[in-house]
């Protein structure tokens, strides 16, 4: 088992900006949980102004319970959003939330995973019904309140209640995206596909049903988050960036990362400039 969370910050645009804002921190699961669990995420904040924070999301499902100036606490499960992810906090307010490895919710949902993509669900509030196996998320009280240690452990508690089972398809189609996340070189479905001896078919198959979208999504997600982290490091040759990321040529590169991101490579690379200017 991993003995701390991730420390990149790929998916979050202006990463920088949001530390000087807000109380950002990742904490791992108990580890029973973390085949399935990539691990929790905490923000607490007190702003006088709104702050609006932009994500490039991963091909993951998270749990969110989120409270926010001084209104009741509400929990909501996210599936894989395909699109740029936008949120405006202001005042004072906490969220504690599970970010699920991709394809690790699959054991807790039960369901082709798919049929979340894109979609935000409230969670029903209370444990399932006494005796029965859970068929979806239940929200068993409120999770924010409490130290760090504490809302860890309410997570633990309400996920480990779903009853998860060890299902070799997920341990499989987790480890293939890991390798997607890990491996820059995985450019081509039909290439990765072929590596592993399977076919693009049943590739896709596992993928929709465990991850939420399909393997080329995946990988072009991937190395577009790539993309956004080499912008934040200054100049840069686009058409060698492009070439690198396995993009037809760097107008296309351009126009993927333009219509994700919201802006053009080169404007995202000034406005961290003036971000860290200001």
């Amino acid at each position: 088992m991993r003995h701390e969370p991730r420390r990149d910050s790929r998916g979050i645009l202006d990463p920088g900006r949001l530390l000087r804002r807000v109380r950002f921190r990742r904490l791992l699961a108990a580890p029973a949980l973390q085949p399935w669990v990539e691990h929790y995420w905490l923000v607490d904040w007190a702003l006088t102004e709104p702050f609006v924070q932009r994500i490039v999301p991963h091909p993951a499902v998270n749990v969110v319970f989120q409270a926010q100036a001084g209104g009741p606490e509400h929990g909501e499960l996210t599936g894989v959003d395909t699109g740029l992810f936008t949120v405006t906090l202001h005042g004072t307010g906490r969220v504690t939330a599970v970010k699920f490895r991709p394809g690790g919710f699959r054991p807790f949902w039960r369901r082709p995973v798919s049929e979340l993509t894109g979609r935000r669900l409230p969670l029903p509030a209370g444990p399932p019904p006494a005796g029965a196996a859970p068929t979806g998320p239940f929200a068993a009280g409120p999770v924010c309140p409490g130290t760090d240690e504490e809302r860890c452990r309410r997570l633990d508690d309400l996920l480990t209640a779903w009853q998860p089972a060890p299902d070799p398809l997920t341990a499989e189609a987790t480890a293939l995206v890991e390798e997607i996340r890990a491996d820059r070189s995985v450019l081509r479905v039909d290439d990765f596909a072929g590596r592993h001896e399977v076919s693009t078919r049943r590739l896709q198959r596992l993928f929709l049903e465990h991850v939420g979208v399909g393997p080329k999504w995946v990988i072009r997600r991937y190395r577009l988050q790539e993309a956004i982290e080499q912008a934040a490091a200054g100049p840069l040759d686009w058409s060698r960036v492009a070439a690198d990321l396995g993009y037809a040529d760097q107008a296309h590169l351009v126009r993927e990362f333009t219509a994700v991101a919201g802006v053009s490579p080169a404007a995202y690379a000034r406005s961290l400039a003036a971000s860290r200017g200001g």
